[in-house]
Formats: structure tokens, sequence, C-alpha cells
């Protein structure tokens, strides 16, 4: 048989040009605005409208677009063939949720590879209806429209703890450690409004286990968890990095290492706001030092980790 692979990520604008239509997209979601289709689609027109000036300079900062949907084919070319290497016939193909290629083009690829069954791999660790949620149920969707919802398919819902991922995480913040003197590491996680959190997303409990299963293959360090791209007059879950790199500063720490936990590929939650804003913020705050962890990417480990989410979640495969 012959298995399909769908990683499912956010997506980002490729040119200045396309971050309006991004942002369109993103808001128009329900599960990032739950409202009536009839408020929330003019509504995601007028912040779309009214944030693209002031995101459209952010991106040309890191290069004039996002890298997230290039750095997500690329993984999905070096899973392809972590999976061939250990036997089976798969495929595997890259899905955004809000901007090209979606998934009803990473289907029919698929489809005329004559793949058998899928698995879908959503590539945020830790689950959220906003991230994980939206992206399955775009896909069901996906799938409907195109004829295949009789081809068995399965997803990995979530894979916050799982020893490879974190292990793939640890072994950049060791790496990125190296000759520092009495650090803080600073985990960092996209922020989610406490409604959400209120209304059971276990995401929030699923990044504080993250964060453990990172801390237990580190040495004994100091560290803090703390909350970033918290936009909006909601209330969002904290402690805000700004406020965390503030008592830092004040309580005399002279060297800050930021682990992304919630993301695993570049984008401009981690080249904008993590290596231009906050490193601003720590140099004015007298913060000496201040290193980010890379992001895992196609790292071989964070690669092989990923191969066995999907064989697990596929035996016989």
């Amino acid at each position: 048989m012959t298995t399909g692979v769908v990683l499912l990520n956010m997506g980002g604008p490729e040119s200045a040009a396309a971050v309006r239509p991004f942002l369109e997209a993103l808001f128009a979601d329900p599960a990032i605005l739950p409202l009536p289709g009839v408020v929330r689609r003019p509504l995601a027109r007028w912040i779309a409208r009214m944030r693209a000036p002031r995101v459209v300079p952010r991106y040309e900062r890191i290069g004039g677009r996002s890298p997230l949907v290039g750095i997500t084919r690329a993984q999905a070319e070096a899973l392809a063939g972590e999976l061939r290497g250990g036997g089976g016939a798969w495929h595997v193909e890259p899905a955004m949720r809000y901007t090209p290629p979606r998934a009803a083009e990473a289907l029919a690829r698929l489809r005329e590879k004559g793949v058998d069954r899928l698995v879908a791999l959503p590539l945020y660790p830790q689950y959220s209806e906003a991230t994980t949620g939206s992206s399955l149920r775009d896909l069901e969707r996906a799938m409907s429209e195109a004829g295949m919802a009789e081809l068995p398919w399965t997803a990995v819902r979530s894979w916050h703890d799982h020893p490879g991922y974190a292990g793939a995480l640890a072994e950049a913040v060791r790496e990125t450690l190296e000759g520092l003197s009495d650090p803080v590491v600073l985990f960092s996680a996209h922020s989610l409004p406490e409604r959400a959190v209120r209304r059971g997303d276990p995401y929030l409990d699923h990044v504080k286990a993250t964060v453990e299963a990172v801390r237990e293959r580190l040495p004994p360090v100091r560290w803090r968890l703390a909350f970033q791209s918290r936009t909006g007059p909601v209330r969002w879950i904290g402690p805000a990095v700004e406020e965390t790199l503030a008592a830092l500063a004040r309580e005399g720490c002279g060297a800050v290492v930021v682990v992304p936990v919630s993301f695993v590929s570049d984008h401009i939650e981690t080249l904008y706001e993590i290596d231009v804003e906050y490193r601003a913020l720590a140099e004015d705050l007298g913060i000496g030092a201040f290193r980010r962890v890379p992001s895992l990417n196609t790292r071989p480990s964070f690669i092989r980790a990923l191969a066995e989410l999907v064989r697990k979640a596929c035996p016989g495969c």
C-alpha cells in the first residue's frame, strides 16, 4: 500500500502584496474570530486593511516574505526520505491553512500518486482549536470536496511531549547554552486568549508539558515561561515576554536564551518578534547576552521524531 502524509501548517505571505490576503484569511477563520460569518468576514477584511501597513515592514526586515512555506516543503522532502529509508511507499505533501499550497492542492498531488491511506501531521506540537483543530477541519472539508471522504486516514492530534521532539529541542538548547555564564532559559510560546483555556482548550497544559519534557533533558539551569504575539483587546494568557525580560533585567540577569516552544519552523514570530523586537528590548534593558535557540526546521533529530510520529499513527505502514 502507498501512504500519503499531509504536513499541516499555517502558511505565510510570500510577498508584500500577499500580506493583506493572508491576514484576511487568518481572521476570517471562525477558530480565530468566533463570530457569525456575517460579522466575521467583513471584520476580517477591516482588520487586514488596518494591520497590513504595520505588518509589511516587519516582513521586509526578514527578507520581504515568510520562509514558512519553503521550510515546510523542505521538511516534507526530508520526512519522505526518512520514511522511505525505513521501508514502505510514502509520499509527503505540505498543506497550508491560509496560503497556498492549500489542502485541496496537497490532496490532488497525493491522489495522482495513488495513495491508499493518509496520515495528517500538524506541525503544531501543542494542540489548540485555533491551530491543529482548524487545520484538521480544513483538511476534512477538502477531502469531502475532492471525493476522498472514504479514504482511510488518521491524524496526529498532539505531540507536545513526544520524546523525540523534546530531545531534538533540548539538543538545540544545549548547543545554544554553550559558553554562557549563569544564563536564564526563557521558554516562549505563542499566547492564547484566556477564554479559550477556560473553555477547555488544552494548549496551555500542553505547553507546560513541553517545557517540563525539555527541562528534564537539560543541565540544571534557571528558567521562565512566557508568552508572545498577544494582540487585540481580549485577555491573553501570560506573563508576556516583554514583562518577563524586564523582570529578569531588574534581577540582574546578564544572559537570556529564548526557546520557541510552540514554533518548529522559522517565520515572523521567530525572525522578527524574537530576533529583532525582543533582542532590541533586551539590549535596552541592559541584558548583555541574548540568544535564540534555532528553530528545528529540518534538524535531523527532529525529522526522525516526525517519522516516529507518523509510523506510530499508521501501524503496518
